[in-house]
């Protein structure tokens, strides 16, 4: 604990107790995270955004003038889980050519009563493993009966949370991956069937890794669609994670047009979400297409699939209740357990 002294109003000098930060960087994270936890959290905090029961604006994005990059402010409150905090990330796909992972981040936990820095930690791999488990989540309300076989489109990061938060909740089977270099494709099956001990089979087709399967994964950097809706069969349920520019899209107006669709955030897929605002442009849905908010959903406020026939969509953009929710539970566990590192600010 850190002593501060302040002045108050009155002019009146003051002793605090400052509490000190604890640092949880990538491989604290990696060694307390967990799919079979974070899943259920990101239920419950996004049937609490869905219910009005937290804080939350859209974020705010800066793109720096002259560079292929971009920054997001994402602060959000959660009464329910007792936090408080923020999520700065930045989004820069040439630093794939430099071996730096395309998406860095961190998080700040403060306590909501006072306002004081509680933790500061590594985004990167909770993002990518928040925005796996929320989309696992989705499939597990909206999928039909008991989905084995899934088809992935990427072979990138959000391509191997997905794959391990799908199979943490369906039990997978079968899964074929497609990416359009030939050897990202294949190393990708080779590893993951390893990892997971399922068959992970590299297609030579986007279509070819979509027909026949329960579960259709797309998680791609493209800025124009990889899926189209002519592939698509009643009852398959479709993920879209890549886009979040609305000028992107993974996913062409047909796939949005044949689908039942839910999003994280109604507010901020009417900002962000280009699979779905190019749609409306361009015809291929009304406004109002969207059914609504897979958290309420989760909340038993909205029906979700309504028939084994129907097409059910999750477009995901991210919210920064998924990142201060999952921060809150890692801080709670790193205390429990002596992880991390306390420093002085």
């Amino acid at each position: 604990m850190l002593s501060r002294k302040f002045l108050d109003g009155k002019g009146i000098w003051h002793t605090a107790v400052m509490p000190k930060v604890l640092l949880l960087d990538e491989p604290s994270v990696a060694a307390l995270l967990t799919m079979k936890d974070l899943i259920p959290l990101m239920e419950r905090a996004l049937a609490d955004f869905s219910s009005g029961k937290v804080d939350q604006p859209v974020r705010t994005v800066v793109a720096p003038t002259g560079h292929h990059s971009m920054l997001a402010v994402m602060p959000g409150h959660l009464p329910g889980f007792g936090a408080l905090g923020v999520k700065l990330v930045t989004v820069a796909p040439r630093n794939a050519a430099l071996g730096l992972p395309t998406h860095l981040a961190t998080i700040l936990l403060h306590d909501p009563a006072t306002g004081a820095l509680l933790a500061l930690i590594d985004g990167r791999l909770v993002t990518e493993m928040r925005t796996a488990a929320v989309s696992a989540a989705a499939s597990r309300a909206l999928a039909r009966g008991r989905p084995r076989r899934l088809g992935i489109l990427g072979s990138g990061v959000q391509a191997h949370s997905h794959l391990e938060a799908f199979h943490e909740a369906h039990d997978l089977e079968d899964v074929a991956v497609f990416s359009p270099t030939p050897g990202s494709r294949e190393g990708f099956a080779a590893r993951e069937s390893k990892r997971t001990g399922i068959s992970v089979r590299a297609v030579a087709t986007a279509e070819e890794a979509v027909r026949g399967a329960d579960l259709i994964v797309v998680a791609t950097p493209s800025r124009a669609p990889v899926l189209r809706g002519a592939w698509l069969s009643p009852g398959m349920h479709v993920t879209a994670v890549g886009a979040c520019i609305p000028s992107h899209r993974e996913i062409d107006g047909e796939s949005v047009a044949r689908s039942r669709v839910f999003v994280d955030s109604v507010a901020a897929s009417r900002v962000e979400a280009g699979d779905i605002l190019l749609a409306e442009q361009e015809g291929a849905i009304p406004e109002g297409h969207v059914a609504g908010e897979i958290g309420a959903v989760f909340a038993r406020e909205l029906e979700g699939r309504r028939g084994d026939a129907e097409i059910t969509l999750f477009k995901s953009l991210g919210l920064a209740v998924e990142d201060v929710a999952t921060a809150g539970h890692l801080y709670h566990l790193a205390r429990e357990r002596g992880a991390g590192v306390e420093i002085s600010i």
